[in-house]
């Protein structure tokens, strides 16, 4: 039977080795990062500042370990228009993750407050579904930091799923070369110690996949997406926002997103007017970029559009209205600078691989935000998720 080898163990990774390894397929995955506690996975941030501060976490589990526990379903309609169809793995996940919206229980005064004032400002406002258990959670506003009571699913359970049936798992390993013969895949080196397979999957992310592929020819890297986004916010007092579930709600206009959001970059820039950090009340923007950037061996380049500073500033007014109304004396309010975390594009469908995933080298797969044709502006970890559990199915049928 053939093996399987899968680098990276975020989003894509995960699942992969999971639903292989329960067929009883032989499967090794490479994971850059250590295993820590979910709640250390904050020590285990990697941050880019190229223009856009481009963040994203190497351990097992990956960036999973550190997002907000916001399940959207992002891109789905267009890439059911170029065959690929992801509903019914969509509803799967869905399952799998127990996604769903939190209860009151679970809505700060903050976030009611931004919810009841957006609505009233005509704004399309409603609960953001999340894969957070509420009998677990306590919230505490450190979802983006590890969540200290592991409420919130990541890809690590799929790991654990993966070794219970047998899967190889390989932590603190970074993979340097593939291994390829005449156009077909061989294996994988980290640095001087190889590990052959027929089949390898890159899952390293927006910014590591392309940097594997580039090493053996491949073009990609170009057409860099990050998400770009800035929070909003100002003072106030005594509203102890920081401590709540971040971004509990999703408010859309036609070409972005804003949730209620605290940032610690926020407190920074309020602190000279005496606010602490209990003082401050904020709100994320969030916008589909341009892929205007671009990842080499040695750097990485991505810039802001004309365009995307245009949504930005539409997105930052509209918010700045928002926390107007809920209260926030609008001499204070403040904006982050531009960030990104949800780095992509860089091997896309259509250029760098085709619609089952698979680049130019025979055998050889990627499956990450990497393989986006486009922004999706939201939280992309289901979409990328089922399109991995997608690409799972058929290479066990290939094997």
């Amino acid at each position: 039977m053939k093996n399987v080898i899968v680098v990276g163990s975020g989003a894509g990774g995960g699942i992969i080795t999971k639903e292989l390894a329960s067929k009883g397929i032989d499967v090794t995955l490479i994971e850059k990062g250590p295993l820590t506690k979910i709640g250390k996975a904050y020590e285990h941030y990697d941050i880019a500042d190229v223009g856009v501060e481009i963040s994203q976490t190497s351990c097992i589990g990956g960036t999973t370990t550190v997002t907000a526990g916001n399940a959207v379903r992002t891109c789905q309609k267009y890439l059911k228009n170029i065959g690929i169809d992801l509903e019914e793995d969509f509803k799967e996940i869905e399952g799998e993750m127990g996604v769903t919206t939190l209860p009151d229980t679970h809505f700060g005064k903050g976030t009611n407050i931004i919810m009841d004032k957006a609505e009233s400002l005509g704004f399309n406002t409603k609960k953001m579904p999340k894969f957070i258990d509420p009998e677990t959670c306590k919230p505490c506003g450190k979802c983006a930091f590890g969540c200290p009571r592991d409420s919130k699913w990541t890809s690590k359970e799929y790991v654990d799923d993966a070794l219970d049936h047998g899967a190889n798992v390989l932590a603190n390993t970074e993979i340097t070369e593939l291994i390829t013969v005449n156009g077909e895949i061989k294996g994988v080196k980290s640095n001087d110690k190889e590990f052959l397979a027929d089949i390898v999957v890159i899952s390293a992310g927006g910014i590591e996949t392309p940097r594997i592929l580039r090493r053996t020819g491949i073009n990609a890297g170009n057409n860099l997406f990050v998400d770009t986004f800035v929070s909003v916010g100002g003072i106030l007092k005594d509203i102890k926002f920081k401590n709540e579930v971040q971004m509990n709600a999703l408010i859309k206009l036609d070409d972005l997103i804003m949730a209620p959001h605290y940032s610690g970059l926020l407190y920074n820039n309020l602190k000279k007017y005496g606010a602490g950090e209990n003082d401050i009340i904020g709100m994320m923007i969030k916008i589909a970029d341009e892929g205007s950037g671009k990842v080499r061996e040695d750097y990485i380049e991505k810039y802001s559009t004309a365009q995307d500073v245009a949504l930005l500033t539409k997105g930052s007014a509209a918010a700045g209205a928002i926390l107007k109304e809920v209260g926030v004396d609008p001499n204070t309010l403040t904006s982050t600078i531009a960030r990104g975390a949800h780095p992509g594009g860089t091997a896309a469908i259509g250029d760098i691989v085709n619609t089952n995933l698979e680049t130019e080298i025979s055998g050889l797969f990627a499956a990450d935000a990497s393989v986006f044709p486009m922004a999706p502006g939201a939280p992309p970890v289901l979409t990328i998720v089922a399109l991995a559990r997608r690409l799972a199915r058929y290479i066990e049928n290939e094997i």
